[in-house]
């Protein structure tokens, strides 16, 4: 709809309306020193290219992946998106479509979610999933409270390799419901048997792990698995769906609850979101799962048919009765995660796994020849790892982007005590040259060159 002002006389309408004379009277209740007593300080109307020319200034200013090459991660990716993604995405029929109440006038809509839902079960190794929640954090926090409401426990336990934002919003979301949160400490940066065995317990709702970790490590996690499932704890698996091209599924290590973040499939980093929230479960679990399912049903005449089904939310049962309060869900989001998938296939997802990890193992080496730079953790790291570097991360993200790369990101930026940390992430999109150019800055930075 467009916009169109109001004329002089359309404002005294409204206000007769109401029972006011004028547009100061309306804000007699608020304190004249707070008033602005002047007219806003707004330009002349402008041409649309005189428009476009000044946001694009103004976007310039910016620091980009475009113009930088960018090996920022922790949770944000900056993975090519095929330009097929954009044009199926950008039809009509999935920007525009709402949420599908009327399946006999939704069937391509329905359809989509439940190919987006087999999907991510494949991925997971898991027998259901929702049609996705809101981004990771949200996922988790859902996962956390479906957890409590099986298992009748109020304790959660995680690692601090799990994503430090992920779980302030599972925290937030859960603390004012009685549930406790302990974090084990890992100091080698891997969640094992002995950084974590010794906080479970009989009182334990759930184990969550990262998988990979927020530190990029690939961690064996079947005997941790074993052990909380021993005390009747659920687990909780974080996992990147773009990993599950070369790992073992979650569903095959024994996870009760997976979620995960849906970025990277086919989805822009876009200053953080929208994002896409990835849900599944095992069958046990199936009508706690909080949003909405799609499934398969036949009408009267035998036809197969898509459904919204096991509706426990808010909007159509009572709220303190519902599975979860978001009523919602990343459908276009979720469309756009199934064609990345699609146009991929196996074989490609694979392959772009395995271009992080040789971009990501390459970069690991240069830059354990350089003075002052280490490595802080030893195992296999799949798409990113912590670098320390001399002196203060932030002062070495500066020179870096300075000189056009997007080093990574500051472990402070976490509110973790570590400021030589800097979390370096590689996908399938950075090129040699680019790689080479950051070993070549770390080594100038380290020979005195930022002074």
């Amino acid at each position: 709809m467009r916009y169109i002002p109001n004329t002089p006389d359309d404002r005294r309408e409204m206000l007769r309306e109401i029972g006011v004379s004028s547009f100061e009277e309306l804000l007699g209740s608020i304190p004249t020193p707070l008033r602005l007593n002047r007219q806003l300080t707004i330009p002349d109307g402008q041409s649309e290219w005189q428009v476009r020319r000044d946001l694009t200034q103004m976007a310039e200013k910016n620091l980009n992946a475009t113009g930088h090459a960018c090996f920022m991660g922790a949770g944000s990716y900056d993975h090519y998106v095929p330009a097929a993604v954009n044009a199926i995405a950008s039809r009509s029929e999935f920007v525009t479509a709402y949420t599908p109440y009327q399946p006999e006038v939704a069937q391509g809509t329905l359809q989509v979610i439940f190919e987006f839902q087999s999907m991510i079960c494949e991925l997971y190794g898991m027998p259901v999933a929702n049609a996705s929640l809101y981004d990771c954090g949200t996922a988790l926090s859902e996962a956390v409270s479906m957890a409590r409401a099986h298992t009748k426990r109020t304790r959660i336990v995680w690692s601090e390799a799990v994503h430090p934002s992920y779980r302030r919003v599972a925290q937030t979301n859960n603390l004012a419901l009685g549930t406790s949160f302990d974090i084990a400490h890992c100091p080698n940066g891997q969640q094992t048997m002995d950084s974590i065995s010794m906080l479970l317990g009989d009182d334990v709702a759930a184990l969550v792990l990262q998988y990979p970790n927020f530190y990029g490590l690939v961690d064996d996690l079947s005997q941790l698995v074993e052990r909380a499932h021993s005390h009747g704890s659920l687990v909780i698996f974080i996992t990147d769906p773009l990993a599950m091209g070369l790992y073992t599924s979650p569903g095959q290590l024994g996870a009760d609850i997976v979620v995960g973040e849906g970025q990277s499939l086919g989805n822009y980093m876009s200053y953080g979101g929208p994002y896409l929230g990835l849900f599944a479960a095992s069958n046990e679990l199936t009508r706690l799962v909080p949003g909405r399912i799609v499934g398969i049903t036949k009408d009267v005449d035998g036809r197969r048919g898509f459904v919204l089904t096991l509706q426990t939310r808010e909007q159509h049962i009572r709220r303190d009765k519902a599975t979860s309060n978001i009523c919602t869900n990343q459908g276009l989001i979720a469309a756009r995660a199934t064609f990345y998938l699609s146009l991929l296939g196996p074989q490609g997802l694979k392959a772009v796994g395995e271009a992080c990890c040789r971009r990501t193992q390459y970069l690991i080496e240069k830059l354990r020849s350089i003075p002052g730079f280490s490595i802080a953790h030893e195992g296999h790291h799949f798409r990113e790892f912590l670098l320390r570097v001399p002196g203060d991360a932030r002062h070495f993200y500066k020179y870096m982007a300075d000189n056009g790369i997007l080093a990574g990101v500051p472990l402070t930026k976490f509110g973790i005590n570590d400021e030589r940390g800097i979390l370096v992430a590689l996908t399938e999109t950075r090129t040699k040259v680019e790689i080479d150019s950051y070993v070549s800055l770390a080594s100038e930075y380290a020979s005195g060159g930022s002074k």
